[in-house]
């Protein structure tokens, strides 16, 4: 019986209990034998009158846009890895790929992966609860949690989840409470086989001031990064748009924009969406001349070619004495690395060569490792006065190279 009832609990997800009644067979005067029926016992005969309880739907989460489904991703070389483990996940929760981490820069689709395997969970297994969130929710919740004494609600909701999906996990950077926060939901969750789905703007450990162990929990599954899609991808991803927006745009038009804008596919959203409104609002077909016009003083379509990445990189290795191969190479040493991010963040900052290109330029790196450092240094800026002055004179000695060569 025991193991009747942990099957029946299984399929239910609800507590069963049954009740077996022996009813006596009645007595009847009748003389005529009728042909026996085969006897149904009565355990089977009062079960097959017992309604099985059904899997209650659960309620769908607020925050998923509804708008973010596998259907309207465009999948790229770029993408494909991240989208078909997101979308097994979606197939099979708490199955395989579990947790998983899907990183890379901003724009180029972790969000709309993440919203869609919630959505996918909600229409296909709407039994499961799924929470979607933001880093930044999950820690403006805790902290009124802690303001309003509901910390063991807060705790209840998040680990009744059977699907538990966080963006942007960077945000809990130096959260240290909010951190220990999650080190115990996530526990709770990943004991239990629940899914977990995070995202963030760079590789796990290039993190600063998130706690060893959690990082080990980011990475104890399945990591897949999102790079910048390439040409072909970026002009599928503006079809795809206009498909969805029932707009047409010439095709060389949506081949410049294609070409031009390389950085990530929000931006290229962007420029398409000011061309429909400025077709619509105007009722001007968009020619290739307006589109080069309008989208001039949206963004720096048109690179400075004369400032090149190797001239900051020359100028940076004779500042630090050190040589342009070492900042190209794969030297990880404290005098060496510092120099190189440096370089990095001025290369970004003074040209408008994207984070791939820069990394390209750097041996190869990823569009990651560029944007790490950039940040790196601007926090470097910010608290040290000294080392402010000596980038800015750097930057002043590019600019005097480039007008000297």
């Amino acid at each position: 019986m025991n193991s009747f009832l942990s099957i029946l609990e299984e399929l239910t997800g609800e507590k069963i209990s049954v009740e077996i009644i022996l009813k006596q067979q009645e007595e009847t005067g009748e003389a005529v034998h009728q042909p026996k029926e085969p006897k149904q016992s009565a355990v089977n005969a009062e079960f097959s009158k017992a309604v099985m309880p059904k899997a209650q739907k659960k309620p769908n989460d607020p925050n998923i846009n509804s708008a973010y489904h596998f259907d309207n991703f465009v999948v790229g070389e770029n993408s494909a890895f991240a989208y078909n483990v997101s979308m097994a996940i979606a197939k099979n929760p708490g199955v395989s790929y579990n947790p998983c981490l899907i990183y890379g820069g901003v724009g180029l689709g972790k969000t709309h992966l993440i919203q869609s395997i919630g959505n996918y969970i909600q229409e296909n297994t709407p039994e499961l609860q799924v929470i979607y969130v933001t880093a930044e929710m999950f820690t403006n919740e805790f902290i009124m949690a802690i303001g309003e004494k509901k910390t063991p609600q807060f705790r209840n909701k998040y680990r009744k989840a059977d699907v538990l999906l966080i963006d942007d996990i960077h945000f809990l950077q130096r959260k240290e409470s909010t951190q220990e926060e999650m080190f115990h939901i996530f526990n709770n969750l990943f004991e239990s086989n629940k899914q977990l789905v995070f995202t963030c703007d760079r590789p796990i450990n290039e993190l600063q001031d998130i706690t060893d162990r959690l990082k080990n929990r980011f990475t104890r599954g399945i990591n897949v990064d999102l790079q910048p899609p390439s040409f072909e991808t970026r002009l599928a991803i503006l079809r795809k748009k206009c498909e969805i927006k029932t707009c047409h745009i010439a095709s060389d038009v949506l081949e410049y924009i294609s070409k031009s804008v390389n950085t990530n596919v929000r931006d290229l959203e962007a420029s398409l969406t000011k061309l429909i409104a400025y077709s619509n609002l105007l009722n001007k077909e968009i020619t290739l001349d307006i589109a080069r016009e309008q989208l001039r003083s949206t963004y720096s379509l048109s690179k400075d070619q004369t400032m090149s990445v190797d001239s900051i990189i020359r100028v940076v290795s004779d500042y630090f004495n050190i040589s342009v191969y070492d900042i190209k190479g794969k030297k990880r040493t404290k005098s060496v690395v510092l120099p190189r991010q440096i370089a990095m963040y001025i290369a970004r900052s003074i040209t408008d060569y994207s984070t791939t290109e820069i990394g390209y330029e750097f041996g190869g790196r990823d569009h990651t490792t560029v944007m790490h450092s950039v940040q790196r240094v601007e926090a470097m800026i910010k608290n040290d006065i000294a080392m402010s002055n000596s980038i800015q004179n750097l930057i002043r000695q590019v600019q005097n190279y480039k007008r000297e060569s």
